[in-house]
């Protein structure tokens, strides 16, 4: 488990501790949530506590990261529960396109807190953990439909279905890992460049192997990942939100030792174009990088929007706008 460095608010009672922490070689800071206080129940001081914590990060222009495992508002506390919720999401929106602000979900992550990952640019899930808004037994009493925690919004749902995990993993520790790997690539803030990587590919070799990759038949596919990995630095991509949307690909990888955003079409599914949810992916992940100054490596092989009465009838031309806008 990472360690707090300089804790913030320590004489206050909660589940919730937030402080500076390092995440590999980055600094950040770090609110954490304990499931063994109350089931991580969030009362008003924990609100504050992530808010301050979300106002510190800001402040310092340090990277925000949260780990979630909370069965909601703490209901003894009644309506002040709910309000100090809203304190810390009202914070952690002025961290939006300031600093990256990185959340792990590793258990519930109901009501309140579920909408607290919707606020994060990147999710991490442990394979155990589950959000929602609405639980099994409200979803039950209102219509009728009998789901359990895991089919409602279990890690698996809400990498292939809703794309709120950006990428699951077995447990907290791998959890705090991966978004340490993920800010190596990142920077700290808006008014800084991404930290460059070192790397001995030489920028201007040949890719001789992607004339082997595309197909000779127009009917024939090929997995535009393998693409990505012959163009940038020693092969090395680190996809986000693979099982989303899948195909649209987008994800994190270096040029020249300089960190890029990869975005690209794969013809391996639904031959590449264009639906709703690979219009959100694309839009949201572009508009991500466009913030925190990282160019983007955008690969093309579509013909271009999936046709359809329902795309049409659930917005495509609204979603489609806003991957053009981005």
């Amino acid at each position: 488990m990472t360690a707090i460095d300089l804790p913030l608010r320590a004489g206050v009672r909660g589940a919730v501790s937030a402080g500076r922490a390092r995440l590999g070689d980055r600094e950040v800071v770090l609110a954490r949530c304990d499931p063994t206080v109350r089931r991580g129940a969030l009362t008003p001081a924990d609100g504050d506590t992530l808010a301050d914590a979300a106002m510190h990060a800001v402040e310092a222009r340090l990277p925000l990261v949260v780990t979630i495992a909370s069965s909601g508002a703490d209901v003894t506390e009644g309506l002040a529960a709910s309000f100090g919720w809203g304190i810390a999401a009202r914070a952690i929106t002025r961290c939006s396109g300031v600093i990256p602000v990185l959340m792990a979900a590793h258990g519930p992550a109901v009501s309140g807190p579920a909408l607290l990952l919707g606020l994060a640019d990147h999710v991490v899930m442990t394979s155990d953990a589950y959000a929602f808004v609405s639980g099994p037994q409200m979803v039950h009493q209102i219509t009728g439909v009998v789901v359990d925690t895991d089919e409602l919004g279990g890690a698996g749902v809400h990498a292939s279905l809703t794309g709120l995990a950006a990428l699951v993993v077995p447990d907290l520790d791998a959890a705090l890992t991966a978004i340490g790997d993920l800010l190596a690539l990142l920077p700290s803030h808006v008014d800084e460049l991404p930290p460059v990587m070192a790397t001995d590919d030489p920028p201007d070799r040949s890719t001789p192997e992607l004339r082997d990759l595309i197909p000779s038949s127009s009917t024939a596919s090929y997995d535009v990942r393998d693409a990505i990995r012959s163009i940038v630095d020693d092969g090395e991509f680190f996809e986000l939100r693979a099982g989303w949307a899948p195909n649209l690909v987008t994800g994190f990888s270096t040029a020249a030792g300089r960190p890029i955003g990869v975005i690209a079409n794969q013809p391996q599914s639904i031959a590449g174009t264009l639906d709703i949810p690979a219009s959100q992916k694309g839009a949201r992940f572009v508009s991500f990088c466009d913030s925190f100054n990282i160019p983007l490596l955008t690969l093309i092989d579509t013909s271009g929007f999936y046709p359809g009465k329902d795309l049409e009838w659930r917005g495509m031309i609204r979603h489609g706008a806003q991957l053009v806008f981005a």
